[in-house]
């Protein structure tokens, strides 16, 4: 288990104490009695960006359904997940909860599709990466405060942001703040024990809510999803628990397997990172960066929750239907930032004005895309085109 709590404030040693953060790039005053990273978190949701998640797709786009996933309910239930684990490992629970707001912040509308799209379209323009995005709105996008662009969140808020990274961008983000929140794409290093627990909630949560949405949209079956061992084995102990529900229309079968599915990778990972935190033993928050991953599923319950994604792939990422509504998505997104690269004025202001210079257009043009909600790019494009490529039966 990890070693007792530090005398005052709750954390193991080798936490990311708000009150020895590595500070912000912009001087400000305390906030007390907010520490640090409550203020980030409290910057992050209310923030634009945030706000626009409720309108951005996970799996399915936005019109699809009202109970769909957003990115806004999934990085709620990351936050949520992530929290309990902080909790049980006396790590910050206030930075888990500010990265896990903002870790997509930088996602395009129409989720991973959207993304690939732009990333093609800024191929020949230095790429598009959304986690780097998801840097860029939080160090610059957004335009809250008189004395600087962006949020100015302390180093362990954005360096739990930058979850990947490329080597080119890196060096480059590297340059500009010399040992920053880059360095360890280019070292080998890790993040906080805070980021690396989110990186896992994120994964933890969105195979379990696939699951439930796939099945919502009638994609997936309860008969597919006893194809996944680990799947079954919660619907099978639930049946056991309760065998009315074989005989129950309804959603309490699978809501009551995704909860003890959810709650054993969450044990799960707990019990895991307390071993190797114990055995590491890294002395404080900085040791964590220069030791190997200290959270982590174990290797059985690992190898099942692979298995897991790799059904989604194949069952419902691949789904005919889901192909379907994907590829018109891409063409949206690839057709509005041509539009705007021959037309920047058709841009909102600031986004027009940073087009105006030629040098800078596809990334001030990227930037406007990656920052819509799916039924604002639906609007944009139906205004620019005439067409609605989404539209039912289309």
């Amino acid at each position: 288990m990890p070693a007792e709590p530090a005398a005052g404030n709750g954390l193991a040693r080798w936490a990311s104490d708000p009150a020895r953060t590595r500070g912000r790039r912009h001087s400000e005053a305390s906030a007390a009695p907010r520490s640090e990273h409550q203020r980030d978190r409290d910057r992050i949701v209310h923030s634009q960006a945030f706000r626009r998640l409720v309108y951005k797709t996970q799996v399915f786009v936005n019109h699809e359904g009202d109970l769909f996933r957003t990115r806004l309910t999934h990085s709620l239930e990351v936050s949520q997940l992530g929290r309990s684990m902080a909790r049980a490992l006396a790590l910050c629970e206030d930075l888990v909860e500010a990265i896990a707001l903002a870790h997509d912040l930088g996602h395009t509308p129409f989720g991973h599709a959207g993304q690939d799209a732009l990333a093609e379209c800024m191929r020949e323009h230095g790429g598009f990466e959304h986690n780097l995005q998801s840097l860029r709105v939080v160090d610059s996008l957004e335009q809250r405060y008189p004395a600087f662009d962006g949020l100015n969140l302390t180093f362990e808020a954005r360096e739990g942001i930058l979850k990947h990274c490329s080597r080119t961008n890196a060096q480059a983000i590297e340059r500009r703040e010399p040992g920053g929140v880059a360095r360890r794409f280019i070292t080998g290093g890790q993040p906080s024990l805070e980021a690396q627990l989110v990186n896992l909630a994120d994964e933890i949560a969105y195979s379990a809510h696939d699951v439930d949405d796939g099945v919502r949209a009638g994609l997936l079956t309860l008969e597919q999803l006893h194809e996944v061992p680990l799947v079954r084995g919660f619907l099978e102990a639930t049946l056991a628990d309760h065998p009315d529900l074989a005989q129950r229309p309804g959603r309490r079968l699978l809501a009551e397997a995704m909860r003890r599915l959810l709650a054993a990778q969450v044990n799960d990972v707990t019990a895991r990172s307390a071993a190797l935190l114990a055995q590491a033993s890294p002395a404080d928050a900085d040791a964590v960066r220069a030791a190997p991953p200290l959270v982590s599923l174990s290797a059985s319950m690992g190898q099942q929750a692979g298995a897991l994604r790799q059904f989604l792939f194949r069952a419902l990422y691949r789904h005919p239907q889901v192909m379907h509504t994907t590829g018109r998505a891409c063409e949206v997104v690839r057709e509005l930032f041509a539009l705007y690269l021959s037309r920047p004025q058709e841009m909102a202001p600031g986004f027009a004005e940073a087009g105006a210079h030629i040098g800078q257009r596809p990334r001030a043009v990227a930037d406007y895309v990656a920052g819509m909600t799916d039924r604002f790019a639906l609007r944009e494009h139906r205004r620019l085109t005439g067409r609605d490529l989404l539209a039912a039966g289309v």
